[in-house]
């Protein structure tokens, strides 16, 4: 039987503001699946042997791997963004309500274990990247701002820096502006994956305000904001509340926007600008 780490298919590239795009399998031993990944890099990658620092930007609940590349408003936002910073950008694909963490109950939902010691190792490996901690960030929008926290809050000897945008900084749906259906369906789902957990203070490491302690104490830049209008501003005002309170430094923002692609297109070259200040070339 072949233990392949990596499983490579090639489409037809796309090409968005010159940068390239590969879309590739990667396996996950832990998860015994593969899973889609889209890597853009710039053109200079083709130029020289430069290696070069890495940022992991994640979709959404319900989402794809494909998501950043295909459904923000401004096409090849994406490609144009590695150009501009000169820097490989990774958007992998999870499972759809997996919030980016390790199930206790699930052999099926390991997604801590497959980003941070799966994924990452193959793109160091099939990539000139500067595979370590000061050239690598991670951020991403609603479920995968929850799971660029919990993750740099978890693995800072992978991080420099790290983002949430519309992020779920609270999975107790209690919180959530949305209607009753939704929320009974996504606490069904996190007890499937994670039996009972207690929702209240001091709050589960499962969720990104139980690990504040842990954020403090790691140093990492983190940029954090939220729309107006999104249905999970109060889980963001409360994470900047706990991070003030413990006085973590953080930039935290909020924008007129909902929970939508045009919010989340706006935000990502601010990220971009933030994110660059803190990677070392």
């Amino acid at each position: 039987m072949r233990k392949l780490l990596l499983l490579l298919f090639f489409i037809p590239s796309l090409n968005f503001a010159q940068a390239k795009v590969d879309t590739i399998q990667v396996y996950s031993p832990s998860m015994k699946k593969s899973l889609k990944v889209a890597v853009t890099f710039p053109t200079s990658y083709q130029q020289g042997e430069k290696r070069y620092p890495t940022l992991y930007l994640l979709h959404g609940g319900t989402g794809s791997f494909s998501d950043w590349l295909t459904k923000v408003t401004e096409p090849g936002l994406v490609n144009r963004m590695a150009e501009e910073y000169d820097m490989i950008i990774v958007n992998p694909g999870v499972g759809p309500t997996s919030y980016y963490f390790d199930s206790p109950l699930l052999d099926s939902v390991q997604y801590e274990t497959y980003i941070t010691a799966e994924l990452i190792p193959e793109i160091d490996k099939k990539y000139r990247t500067l595979d370590q901690k000061e050239s690598r960030a991670i951020t991403g929008l609603s479920m995968g701002g929850h799971g660029a926290i919990t993750l740099s809050a978890k693995h800072p000897e992978l991080f420099a820096v790290a983002g949430s945008m519309s992020g779920v900084m609270n999975i107790d749906t209690r919180m959530w502006e949305v209607g009753d259906a939704l929320k009974n369906m996504r606490t069904e789902n996190q007890k499937q994956m994670l039996g009972d957990i207690d929702y209240e203070f001091p709050f589960s490491t499962y969720t990104a305000v139980g690990l504040v302690d842990q954020i403090k104490a790691n140093g990492i830049p983190l940029i954090i904001d939220c729309g107006t209008e999104d249905f999970l501003i109060s889980t963001n005002r409360q994470m900047h509340q706990l991070l003030l309170a413990n006085k973590t430094p953080h930039e935290y923002t909020e924008r007129p926007g909902a929970h939508t692609w045009q919010y989340w297109t706006d935000a990502l070259p601010v990220h971009m600008h933030f994110i660059n200040k803190h990677l070392k070339r």
